[in-house]
């Protein structure tokens, strides 16, 4: 095999190694998003038992992060890539740390919802407002899973766009909770943990935005942290 066969072999080989990796972490990805589907039915329901499931499953979680970002580190040493194919590693190497952090915030749910299961309910508007509110961080992950996938730009930024409603709706939940707890005493033990869960849901909104933000990166080479969403927006949109 002369050198240009051996250099196409080569580079065949290292898309196959980036594309086994990327889609690692969209398994990663849709087992974090089960987990989160399962912690809010969890507290909704009231349902113990699938809280604890999801405690248990965290394990998992944290195998994939260790497992990816092995496959990681023996690609940048081993090919040492350079350009778009450098970014798309360390992006990956970004989002599956916030993806872990995701589980974790989810396992917290999990937690608080088998703490809360068998109390009697209080506060029904309250339960109602946080699954609200964790149906639209649970699209949040979804959309920026597609957008990774996709390597979406676009849907990337709507998701970027997405988090200030999140906080709002947060704000609200929160203003809620210490209402019941000024007008009976006796729910703070309970309104205590819906406020942790609700935390836990708002945490899950900024690492679905930082996953976003890292697709924009891999796209335009660009680092969009800690940058107004008009500024993020003419990035993408390429609107000057």
């Amino acid at each position: 095999m002369d050198k240009s066969g051996i250099s196409q072999h080569i580079s065949r080989q290292f898309n196959v190694e980036l594309e086994d990796v990327r889609q690692r972490v969209l398994a990663m990805g849709g087992l974090v998003e089960q987990q989160i589907s399962d912690a809010l039915s969890a507290l909704i329901e009231g349902d113990g038992a699938l809280g604890q499931e999801v405690e248990r499953r965290d394990t998992q979680v944290n195998t994939f992060e260790v497992f990816i970002d092995e496959e990681c580190s023996r690609i940048l040493a081993r090919r040492q890539p350079t350009a778009s194919d450098l970014r798309l590693v360390m992006a990956i190497m970004k989002t599956i740390t916030d993806l872990e952090r995701v589980g974790d915030e989810a396992e917290r749910i999990g937690r608080m919802a088998a703490s809360l299961a068998g109390q009697e309910r209080t506060g029904k508007k309250t339960y109602s407002a946080v699954e609200h509110l964790g149906n639209h961080v649970l699209q949040m992950v979804r959309d920026t899973l597609n957008a990774f996938a996709r390597m979406d730009t676009e849907l990337a930024l709507d998701v970027a766009k997405e988090d200030s409603k999140v906080d709002r709706e947060y704000e609200a939940i929160m203003r809620q909770c210490i209402t019941f707890m000024m007008e009976d005493p006796r729910t703070i033990g309970q309104v205590i943990n819906i406020m942790w869960s609700v935390r836990a849901l708002e945490r899950i909104g900024d690492h679905a935005r930082n996953i976003s933000e890292y697709v924009i990166y891999f796209v335009h080479g660009k680092d969009v942290r800690h940058i107004s969403l008009e500024d993020m927006e003419r990035e993408v949109l390429g609107r000057r």
